[in-house]
């Protein structure tokens, strides 16, 4: 098999001051328990984002085992990161939000709230009809929490893993064909301009928004895309004013949502896809890295606003690392999902908070 396939959402990274801290927090709120890997050097392959020099940094990419995509905590351990130079405006342009899957949204919303979770606003249904509400985190990101019908198994907690991401760009006919064909979210659920009811806890003051919903395949691909479930991707824009973008003047790895990553398979058939499309690979680990236990080919490009994409095709990870049991995904046809049993084995690294 010789093309490109898009298994889901991976992750999110996300950088902090201290990634155990975060890491404990998003255990406790959101069950982001379990652990791929957890790994630190030097991120010598990312100097262009960097300001040339290879940065020190600890990272935890930690699953949700109910589905959806992780997060990726990222730690810079060589320098203290860097917050953006202002407040960020509901509209800017980069990953302003991440959706994370829920089963009910009153009975989520309530443990939030008993939680002391800083909550934006109360319920209310997006243009799909679908009931939502935003919530920041101590490190003042913002998440999206909403109901959905996409898991890979159920348990009693209330959250799955990431559903999806809201991505601010400057212009969405530009943006839309990149996340719709070559990250194949190729459904569009909803595409409208006015002023929305349900970002008002997140604007200061009414604007008018240009909003469209894309939303992955139902079928499954790759080692863990039943894992991953299906996912989103929103694109908005503003139109009466101008933006900036959420990272000028810092770092990758700086604090807040450093990229959206794609699990993927047939890397080498989706780079000429880009490049075809106008999105060269700016970072390409050239079919090799090692994060600890795991390992594989990753690759960055740039939305048509500098937002970063990663992709990730996996070729090794642990299933029970502490028996030494990893998986060879190099050796599977690609594009065949894994048995359920094999995934679930990763709940057995399960950190409890």
């Amino acid at each position: 098999m010789n093309k490109a396939t898009i298994n889901g959402i991976q992750q999110v990274g996300i950088g902090v001051k201290d990634a155990n801290e975060a890491w404990k927090w998003y255990r406790k709120i959101f069950k982001m328990d379990v652990p791929i890997f957890q790994d630190s050097a030097e991120a010598a392959l990312m100097t262009r984002y960097t300001a040339g020099k290879v940065e020190k940094r600890h990272a935890i990419l930690a699953m949700n085992m109910q589905g959806g995509g992780g997060f990726e905590i990222w730690q810079f351990t060589s320098r203290t990161p860097t917050g953006p130079a202002k407040k960020i405006s509901w509209g800017d342009l980069g990953i302003l939000a991440v959706k994370i899957r829920c089963k009910d949204i009153q009975e989520t919303y309530d443990f939030m709230k008993s939680e002391g979770v800083h909550l934006l606003g109360t319920p209310s249904k997006n243009p799909i009809g679908v009931w939502h509400f935003y919530l920041k985190d101590p490190y003042d990101n913002v998440f999206e929490i909403e109901e959905n019908q996409s898991w890979f198994s159920k348990n009693k907690d209330l959250t799955g893993g990431v559903s999806g991401v809201v991505i601010g760009v400057t212009d969405i006919e530009k943006s839309v064909p990149l996340y719709q064909c070559i990250y194949q979210h190729s459904e569009v659920l909803f595409n409208g301009t006015k002023e929305w009811e349900d970002f008002a806890p997140l604007t200061e003051e009414q604007e008018s928004f240009s909003r469209v919903i894309l939303r992955s395949s139902e079928n499954r691909t790759g080692a863990f895309g039943k894992l991953l479930c299906q996912t989103t991707v929103e694109l908005i824009s503003v139109n009466n004013s101008a933006r900036e973008k959420i990272y000028k003047g810092r770092l990758w790895g700086d604090l807040g949502f450093i990229h959206v990553c794609f699990d993927v398979n047939g890397m080498k058939t989706l780079r000429a896809n880009l490049t075809d499309s106008g999105f060269p690979f700016t970072v390409d680990s050239n079919n090799g890295f090692d994060m600890g236990k795991a390992a594989g080919h990753f690759a960055y490009i740039e939305d048509p606003d500098g937002t970063l994409v990663e992709m990730v095709e996996t070729h090794k990870i642990p299933i029970m690392e502490k028996w030494g049991w990893y998986l060879d995904l190099k050796k599977r046809k690609q594009g065949k999902t894994l048995p359920n049993f094999i995934v679930k084995m990763l709940s057995l690294n399960r950190v409890k908070s």
